[in-house]
C-alpha cells in the first residue's frame, strides 16, 4: 500500500494556468469575484488540493484532479486561481 506526505509549500503563488503537468498545488484565493461562485460549486475552494493531469496540445483547456474527480478549465478560469505548489512524498509499503 502506498501512502503520501504533504509537505510544506516550496513556491510563492502562481496562477493555475501557470503550473506544470503533475505538479501539485494548493488553492490560495481567486482574483475574479465572478468566477469564484463557480469555482467553488466545482470544488475549487482556498485550501483545496489540485494535481494538474493534462493540458490540451494548443494549451487550453486543462484537466486538473480536484476533490476527486477530474475538473477540465478553460484557461481563462485557470487563470484567476492562484495556487502555492506543495511537495508530495511518496511512501511505499510492501
Amino acid at each position: 500500500m502506498n501512502t503520501f506526505a504533504l509537505n510544506k509549500s516550496i513556491g510563492m503563488e502562481r496562477r493555475l494556468s501557470e503550473i506544470e503537468v503533475g505538479k501539485t498545488v494548493v488553492i490560495k484565493h481567486f482574483e475574479n469575484d465572478d468566477i469564484f461562485l463557480k469555482l467553488m460549486e466545482m470544488g475549487c475552494v482556498p485550501g483545496e488540493l489540485i494535481v494538474v493531469e493534462q493540458v490540451a496540445p494548443l494549451g487550453d483547456p486543462i484537466s486538473i484532479l480536484v476533490a476527486g474527480y477530474i475538473l477540465s478549465l478553460r484557461l481563462n478560469e485557470a487563470e484567476n486561481i492562484w495556487v502555492e505548489e506543495i511537495s508530495v512524498t511518496e511512501n511505499k509499503h510492501t
